[in-house]
């Protein structure tokens, strides 16, 4: 029985890449490295354990701060909500099906990008990126935000698009619906989803069949 539904961010409800490429692309050029294609930013962030450090090295630090200063001049101006998504909140809502934000993007960024839509009231919990808090693909932001729902893990499915999406669910005990774009349905499958779709639209036409 699903008692809950859990969402990614970026890429799963929200189009929250151009700023994250662009800011990333231009953190490159003045460390005088390659860019990334969009293609690869998407499937960098989407499997988790991707810190600056990997990208960066030593100089970690001081990219993240150049990357924030970027990303931030207008990101909340620049998102754009993914075909289906306030549907299925609104759905979601009037079946007093209970709903959280399960992001790697930090906590304040993520709470103004739903402020920003005018979508915080749809969530429950917001789980975001805070200093100390394990990241997806550890199970903990899962395990946190089914704590705050007061619904055991096995009662929910996570809604996401990439590879630390999926393990952070499985290995959490929720069931993982992954979002075919970055990653194809066989790469979800191989590290959990139990089921694959091209689109939130499909997502909710399958929740249909699963909650009452």
């Amino acid at each position: 029985m699903i008692k809950a539904v859990l969402l990614d961010m970026d890429g799963t409800i929200v189009d929250a890449f151009p700023p994250i490429i662009r800011a990333l692309n231009q953190t490159f050029a003045e460390f005088g490295m390659p860019q990334m294609t969009p293609e690869e930013v998407k499937r960098h962030t989407g499997k988790g354990d991707c810190s600056m450090k990997a990208l960066f090295g030593e100089r970690k630090n001081e990219a993240v701060i150049r990357f924030l200063e970027i990303h931030d001049e207008d990101y909340l101006q620049k998102i754009k909500p993914l075909a289906g998504a306030e549907t299925l909140f609104q759905w979601l809502q009037a079946c007093d099906i209970p709903t959280a934000i399960v992001t790697s993007k930090s906590q304040i960024r993520a709470e103004a990008q739903l402020d920003a839509l005018n979508w915080s009231h749809y969530f429950d919990t917001v789980i975001g990126k805070m200093d100390g808090r394990a990241e997806k693909p550890d199970p903990a932001p899962v395990l946190l935000a089914c704590k705050r729902l007061n619904i055991a893990p096995q009662h929910t499915v996570m809604v996401g698009d990439g590879i630390a999406d999926m393990k952070s669910a499985t290995r959490a005990g929720s069931r993982a619906l992954g979002l075919c774009d970055a990653f194809s349905a066989q790469e979800l499958a191989e590290v959990g989803a139990d089921h694959c779709f091209d689109s939130l639209t499909e997502v909710h036409a399958w929740l249909k069949t699963q909650i009452n």
